[in-house]
């Protein structure tokens, strides 16, 4: 991982996924996922068996980079919300924060205005857990190493019990 890789403690995570769980149950969707601007899945909830989410969270990063080029050229700063419409599915990818992207995928069980209206609202509280993991509350090798080993020793206990 880069220096200025992000490092997501086992809470904060768990706050992300449940927020992208109430996106889906409120919004009527069939999965979320939050990506990294660098194209890195961090997450995803819902019904994601049938994708590679690795490749889509790759393609959603750089369909996002070529976007925010476009944006320039017509003399927006950046464009914040995309939209592309199927036959079956429709994806909501939206921006978070400065380095990440939330993406929803639904279908005709649900509309537009619904999922921008809860994407909005979900989007600002993850923006918030993931403003907190870069200001600090990030875990030293040294801590990483500790709780590794901690996991490890419980671990084996487990194993080694009666």
């Amino acid at each position: 991982m880069s220096r200025n890789g992000l490092i997501i403690h086992k809470d904060q995570l768990e706050g992300i996924e449940k927020a992208l769980v109430r996106l889906l149950k409120t919004a009527e969707a069939k999965c979320a996922l939050l990506v990294d601007k660098d194209g890195h899945l961090i997450t995803r909830q819902g019904f994601t068996h049938s994708l590679d989410t690795t490749a889509l969270a790759a393609l959603l990063a750089g369909s996002f980079a070529s976007t925010k080029e476009i944006a320039r050229l017509v003399g927006e700063p950046e464009f914040s919300v995309l939209f592309h419409q199927g036959k079956k599915d429709h994806i909501h990818i939206s921006l978070v924060g400065e380095r990440s992207i939330l993406v929803v995928i639904f279908d005709d069980r649900t509309t537009i205005g619904m999922v921008r209206l809860y994407a909005r609202e979900i989007g600002e509280e993850l923006a918030n857990i993931l403003s907190r993991a870069e200001d600090g509350e990030r875990a030293t090798e040294e801590e990483i190493g500790s709780e590794f080993t901690d996991s490890a020793e419980n671990r084996l206990d487990d194993i080694f019990k009666d």
